[in-house]
């Protein structure tokens, strides 16, 4: 089974767990996922089957999109409320403290990266050090807030009353929203702690097309899991298309370059810009390079339906 399943992680389960699960259910030995959810968040993980999993750092990881639940006047070593609370303070700030302190958080900002993280330091996992009691220093790192908006009281059953607001943040890779609303508490002089986590999107992959592990189990029961699977393809449709004739298309099957000349384009490709090349049955058979210098095409991956 080759293609890509959008899945609605459940909480609780590392994104690595959820993968094996897949692969119990669809059968398919073969299988990765892009962008890393932590094991109480939920939403979307996209999970590669077969012959996708070659095409894992072409997929698009950007934007990304959460819904978070900001808890005011908790500390805690994690930076949400799995972790052991380091401190609870009296919360004195509402939504009218809370409006302008989020204008200091949209755009380019820096981040230092959470000890429970799965990042490395000198080859051992941060959260592996924290876990120890040891503290390291880590750089900060540029991320981008593309869109911080709070949400009207209430929303998902939060209750303002009890320092609990919904955030929704649409975010590059690479961003902590756990850091994020550590950060947005210290600047309110309360605290904070994400309490909860649901994402929405990552790149092309929306969570109104993700499915469950029990749709997942029913539709292998049923034999349709085929309908589940997005078609590889689909997900780099972001990418410009060439079309290659017959002979080309067994020459690029092989790992062999095209000639930059032989091929038509609609406009004049960018050096080093990737295309999805197809045959004049639009078969996906791989991304190719454009290499200006050598004047061709050359190939970059391969596609293989397994």
């Amino acid at each position: 089974m080759t293609g890509i399943l959008c899945l609605r992680k459940p909480e609780g389960i590392t994104s690595f767990q959820a993968v094996r699960k897949v692969r119990g259910i669809t059968g398919e030995k073969k299988a990765g996922h892009c962008g890393t959810l932590d094991p109480d968040a939920t939403g979307v993980l996209p999970v590669m089957l077969g012959g996708a999993t070659r095409f894992l750092e072409f997929l698009p990881t950007t934007p990304k999109q959460y819904r978070a639940v900001m808890k005011l006047g908790v500390v805690t070593d994690t930076l949400d409320l799995s972790g052991t609370v380091l401190e609870t303070r009296e919360v004195s700030a509402g939504r009218e403290e809370i409006l302008p302190v989020l204008d200091e958080f949209r755009g380019d900002i820096l981040q230092v990266p959470p000890m429970y993280s799965a990042l490395k330091k000198d080859g051992v996992r941060l959260y592996d050090l924290a876990r120890q009691g040891v503290e390291v220093e880590r750089e900060a790192r540029p991320v981008t807030i593309f869109e911080l908006e709070l949400l009207p009281d209430g929303t998902d059953g939060t209750d303002p009353s009890n320092g609990e607001y919904v955030l929704d943040v649409t975010c590059s890779g690479g961003t902590y929203i756990r850091t994020l609303i550590d950060d947005i508490g210290a600047t309110l002089g309360c605290g904070a702690s994400m309490a909860a986590l649901l994402r929405t999107q990552v790149g092309v992959f929306t969570l109104d097309r993700a499915v469950t592990l029990e749709d997942l189990e029913d539709a292998r029961d049923a034999g349709t899991l085929d309908e589940r699977v997005m078609p590889l393809e689909e997900a780099l449709r972001f990418l410009d298309a060439v079309t290659v004739t017959g002979p080309q298309g067994n020459r690029f099957r092989n790992g062999g370059e095209l000639s930059l000349d032989r091929l038509l384009f609609p406009e004049t490709p960018d050096d080093g810009a990737l295309l999805r090349v197809l045959t004049p049955d639009n078969e996906f058979l791989g991304l190719g390079e454009v290499c200006r210098e050598t004047g061709t095409l050359t190939v970059r991956r391969v596609f293989v339906n397994r």
